[in-house]
């Protein structure tokens, strides 16, 4: 029978049986499922079931051989069978089943996507309960810390109660010795009174005498008193003391702008998702500071240093031109001044005059910074100590700082001298051209006592001290070792040489740009 061979059948106590039993909904000819069409089962007599189609092609000239037993069995179509309502039932359930199954299996994958979003939903939380876990660790941290400072300044205070109270003993015991000496003083003003009424009444040769002993004798003890007096007052011990401890006493109390009971200004404390730590930031800067010092500067107290370090420090400089501002920045331990630039300014920030930040500046020990950078990025920071009081120096801090208008900021390095050689050095500072045509004198008269020099690090002037390019500059990069030396040496690279060996070394030396300048302020 056609679609049989493929099947295994095998004979027990003489009966076969189809091998794949483990279907019962399908056809063992056809291999197809049972229906209520076509494929209808129908059961045989000798008990094996087909489906009405593949009876009726097994049917020949009113034969039908069962395609399981072999049975023979007159017929002439399937419809003579009776239909198996069993497998029917059978074959119902099967499908009730697996439509069960593929019902589930959507609810199942459902069901894990729930699981999955829920577990994406709690880890998210965790980690989000850590972030605020470990935001709260550190603003209880730096709680702590001002509960230290208050403790300490608490003591302080109680220091200055206690110098206050010293004062005072030392004020009282003056004032004692001032109310002994003014008695004193008064009681021989009157004796004196006294004697020179006297003087106009004495009429015999003995009251004369007698009156002019007294009178000599109240003379001598008010002498006395006005030497004592003098003498003794003012104690140089008592009026330092008082002085001094109202001065501290009064600056502390300046420092305090918050009135007691005074409720604070609501401050905004920017979107919710800002961290505790950024909030905490935003409260301390808003909280008003009284006017900055270059004193303020020196002592680089925490919430100066916070300020500066927020870019809300800036030093300016106002002329007929206008208004030109620039940046204080605070780098491991150092403050830097950076070169004048006509740039708004940051709300709320703090100004104080560029003349009195340059004026700290100790002439002895002046250091400038040069910010190298190309390919778009800079590459660090070159640090040189000038030569004291020399004018190459004085222009070059000028340059750095903009004071005069102009800046080496944005000028290009623009050669290389004997490069890979001994004495390689570099040049640049062209503030005017940029192109090394530039580079005019700043100060009038540019001779002083310079160094000669053939270390590499040296800084000196190009074109000597006279020339139109005398503000240019050239870092020497390479020791001589020719025994010769350079003359107009006013500088020394102490730190950042590296970086200028490496924009030597750069493919095209005019890329090499001074994104950035200014000196160094001593705190």
């Amino acid at each position: 029978m056609e679609g049989h061979d493929n099947r295994r059948n095998v004979r027990v106590s003489g009966t076969l049986y189809d091998d794949d039993d483990n279907k019962p909904e399908e056809c063992s000819v056809c291999y197809n499922d049972y229906d209520d069409n076509q494929l209808r089962p129908r059961t045989l007599p000798c008990g094996h079931t087909f489906c009405s189609q593949c009876i009726d092609n097994a049917i020949k000239n009113g034969q039908l051989t069962c395609p399981s037993c072999r049975g023979q069995h007159a017929a002439t179509a399937a419809t003579q069978f009776p239909i198996s309502y069993g497998i029917k039932a059978l074959v119902r359930k099967l499908k009730n089943i697996q439509e069960t199954q593929e019902k589930t299996v959507p609810a199942k994958k459902k069901f894990r996507s729930m699981l999955q979003e829920q577990k994406s939903s709690i880890s998210s939380l965790i980690k989000s309960c850590e972030e605020v876990l470990s935001q709260l660790g550190e603003y209880r941290g730096q709680l702590g810390d001002w509960k230290t400072h208050h403790l300490q300044l608490q003591d302080r205070l109680y220091a200055l109660v206690e110098q206050n109270k010293s004062a005072m003993k030392l004020l009282e015991l003056e004032d004692t010795s001032v109310v002994d000496m003014t008695t004193q003083g008064e009681e021989g003003k009157t004796q004196l009174q006294a004697t020179l009424g006297n003087l106009d009444t004495v009429n015999t040769l003995q009251e004369v005498d007698t009156t002019i002993d007294t009178a000599d004798e109240c003379s001598t003890k008010i002498k006395d008193w006005l030497e004592k007096c003098q003498e003794l007052f003012p104690d140089v011990k008592t009026v330092h003391t008082s002085v001094k401890v109202q001065e501290t006493i009064r600056e502390a109390l300046e420092m305090t702008t918050t009135e007691t009971g005074a409720t604070a200004d609501p401050v905004h404390l920017g979107d919710s998702a800002s961290s505790i730590m950024d909030k905490v930031q935003e409260i301390t800067l808003e909280i008003p500071q009284k006017q900055l010092t270059v004193e303020d500067l020196r002592r680089m107290r925490e919430p100066v240093k916070r300020l500066v370090e927020a870019g809300r420090v800036l030093a300016v400089q106002e002329d007929q031109d206008g208004r030109r501002s620039a940046r204080l920045t605070l780098q491991d331990g150092q403050l830097y001044l950076h070169p004048l630039l006509r740039q708004p300014t940051p709300a709320h920030a703090h100004t104080l005059q560029e003349s009195e930040v340059v004026g700290v500046l100790d002439p002895s020990c002046t250091l400038a910074f040069l910010d190298l950078g190309w390919a778009g990025s800079t590459r660090g920071r070159v640090t040189i100590r000038l030569t004291p009081d020399t004018p190459l120096a004085r222009q070059f801090v000028l340059l750095c700082t903009g004071q005069r208008g102009h800046t080496y900021r944005n000028t290009k390095l623009l050669r290389v001298w004997d490069k890979g050689q001994p004495g390689e050095c570099v040049v640049g500072g062209d503030y005017e051209s940029n192109d090394g045509w530039g580079g005019a004198p700043l100060l009038p008269d540019l001779q002083g006592q310079y160094r000669e020099s053939g270390r590499a690090g040296a800084v000196w002037a190009r074109g000597g001290l006279f020339g139109p390019m005398h503000s240019q500059f050239i870092i020497t990069t390479r020791d001589r070792q020719d025994g010769r030396q350079w003359s107009d040496v006013f500088g020394d690279v102490v730190s950042g040489l590296d970086v200028v060996r490496a924009a030597v070394n750069h493919s095209d030396i005019k890329e090499v740009t001074v994104v950035d300048c200014g000196v160094v302020l001593p705190l």
